[in-house]
């Protein structure tokens, strides 16, 4: 069964029970987060929303809001400028404002990866008053192994605290890389360190990339040291590049019920289709994650009328 978590101590009593509406609303009252990415408009540029596969609708950003509006994702994740110029139009979706990000131009043979606080706590709270949108949380990445580490985890420190006094919740992106890591991304083991060093961060999710075994291939059973490793912060799996459907909700499931992850963070899988396709889309991914079905069932929801 899904574990549904209670609010971290240190808060008041009216922030407690704001945190607890936001985690409800988000987890839809499952325990389990269905976290729509678009964080990518800046991370990947236009590379993810144009050409070959790509439905042509991607090109615009209001695309992401649409599918975000009309599919039963907990919350729509991107950055907050972005949610400023369309969240007007989108209001009784639930955001998560993403606090930093860099693109991919720099790789990490040049220099190790650092991303950076974007706006002050200061201005979340300005724009959380002032939006009178419903914004249930914050993110922030984290790349272990960096150079530039004790400096990214100073600030995640900083905004998961604040972020709680907020009654906001807190869901940190782990990534280990950099020269440290080399070719290590998606060991199984340092993914699970990652994990814990989420959660001696006090974050409430981490979303991970899934941990590969010797061959390349996503193995859920790899994933039990990350959850272990996690405790109390729920481990949610990145959805990675545009793939089959089947296959992905395969997958998602092999995630949840053999690695004992608490949900998925998917933007790719979900954007790059058409707006019927990916909302669709959604409902299958929102069957497993929130309705706790299986894959037979969550597949038929990708052709409803068929």
């Amino acid at each position: 069964m899904p574990k549904i978590a209670q609010a971290p101590l240190g808060m008041s009593a009216e922030s407690t029970q704001r945190w607890t509406e936001n985690y409800r609303l988000a987890t839809q009252d499952s325990g389990r987060l269905f976290l729509m990415a678009g964080d990518q408009k800046a991370e990947h540029l236009n590379d993810d929303f144009v050409g070959g596969h790509v439905a042509t609708d991607d090109s615009d950003p209001e695309h992401l809001f649409r599918i975000a509006s009309e599919a039963p994702v907990g919350c729509f994740a991107a950055q907050m400028g972005l949610i400023a110029r369309y969240g007007m139009d989108y209001r009784d979706t639930p955001y998560l404002l993403k606090l930093n990000s860099k693109t991919h131009l720099i790789k990490t043979a040049q220099r190790d990866p650092v991303s950076l606080q974007w706006q002050s706590m200061a201005q979340v709270h300005d724009f959380v008053r002032h939006s009178g949108l419903r914004v249930v949380g914050v993110g922030y990445t984290i790349y272990p192994g960096s150079e530039f580490e004790p400096t990214m985890l100073s600030e995640a420190a900083r905004i998961i605290q604040d972020a709680h006094a907020m009654g906001l919740l807190a869901v940190i992106w782990a990534y280990p890389r950099g020269k440290a890591v080399g070719e290590r991304e998606q060991d199984p083991h340092l993914i699970a360190g990652a994990a814990g060093l989420a959660a001696c961060l006090g974050a409430d999710f981490v979303k991970i990339n899934p941990p590969l075994d010797a061959a390349g291939a996503m193995d859920g059973t790899l994933l039990g040291e990350a959850v272990a490793a996690a405790g109390r912060t729920q481990v949610i799996c990145a959805g990675g590049s545009e793939t089959d459907a089947p296959e992905f909700l395969q997958r998602l499931y092999e995630q949840i019920h053999v690695g004992g992850t608490q949900g998925c963070a998917t933007g790719r899988n979900v954007h790059q289709r058409s707006q019927p396709d990916a909302v669709n889309f959604c409902k299958a991914i929102h069957a497993i994650v929130v309705h706790n079905q299986g894959v037979d069932e969550a597949v038929k929801l990708l052709h409803p009328n068929a």
